[in-house]
């Protein structure tokens, strides 16, 4: 029933909701913003101080443990008493103890063959080598070294060179005086074959002073006495040979002769030292 001449009751008043805030969070998120990269730094920089100083920790207790590890195999008898070479010759006993890196004492285990040739490897004298580690206590080098066959001399200078035709370095050339001395551009290529073929003649070899290696192509040979032999280009051996052999059955360098050309097949040029020719000896049975 609505009862007249009563007012109804005004509806209650809506509770008004509080502001909303997103407007104060962005703007507290751009007033953020470019402390960003410093706060960002500042977590790197104490993240990677603390890695830092975490992986300090870890290697040094990883250092201690094989230290200690070492240790323990060197009271157990697993130590370095004798290092043994075989094949020295010329090498120096102090340069390989260097580059094997190992005293006496050491743990043998901690020796690493592979890396101790490499550096043997790198010495001038050695061509091939080999390390051994032999437990429970030696050390055992093998070596091949490079072997000298000749002086080569190029533009003023002297050098030892093996017999794959290469320079020895860190060599004193005054010590290998004994060696065949070889000129000329390519000549170190040829020098094996050539002091292969002179000591064939061992009596002959001994009077050679130098041998010039010509247009890359063939030897002339200077002799004691100022005696030129201009040996061919195909044949020298058999030049070779021929011309010790006429040295020992008539005597051929004793007479005053300055130069042997051999590179004719048919024949043998002398020259004197006068000017005047000597009489040519027999080759080959003829008369030249």
């Amino acid at each position: 029933m609505r009862l007249i001449g009563k007012k109804a009751p005004k509806q209650a008043a809506r509770r008004r909701s509080p502001p909303r805030r997103h407007w104060r969070d962005r703007r507290l998120l751009q007033s953020l913003l470019p402390l960003l990269p410093r706060l960002l730094l500042i977590c790197l920089l104490v993240g990677g101080g603390f890695g830092a100083w975490y992986s300090g920790i870890v290697v040094k207790l990883a250092e201690e443990g094989q230290a200690g590890f070492w240790a323990a195999s060197v009271h157990a008898g697993l130590a370095v008493r004798d290092v043994t070479v075989e094949g020295r010759e010329r090498g120096e006993s102090s340069s390989l103890l260097a580059a094997l890196a190992v005293q006496r004492g050491d743990p043998i285990l901690a020796f690493d063959p592979h890396a101790a040739r490499e550096r043997v490897m790198a010495l001038p004298w050695v061509a091939a080598a080999e390390v051994q580690r032999r437990l429970p206590d030696q050390i055992h080098l093998r070596l091949e070294e490079r072997i000298p066959i000749a002086l080569w001399q190029h533009q003023g200078h002297l050098a030892v060179i093996d017999q794959q035709g290469l320079p020895i370095a860190n060599t004193r050339p005054g010590h290998f005086i004994n060696l065949p001395l070889v000129v000329g551009d390519g000549a170190p290529q040829q020098a094996r074959q050539l002091v292969a073929f002179l000591q064939r003649e061992p009596e002959m070899a001994r009077r050679v002073v130098a041998a010039v290696w010509v247009s890359e192509r063939r030897w002339n040979l200077r002799l004691e006495g100022g005696v030129e032999v201009r040996l061919p280009e195909a044949g020298a051996e058999a030049a070779w040979s021929q011309l010790a052999h006429l040295e020992r059955q008539q005597g051929l360098l004793e007479r005053d002769v300055a130069m042997i050309d051999m590179r004719l097949p048919d024949r043998l040029v002398l020259r004197s030292v006068t000017g005047e020719l000597p009489k040519p000896p027999s080759r080959g049975g003829r008369d030249t």
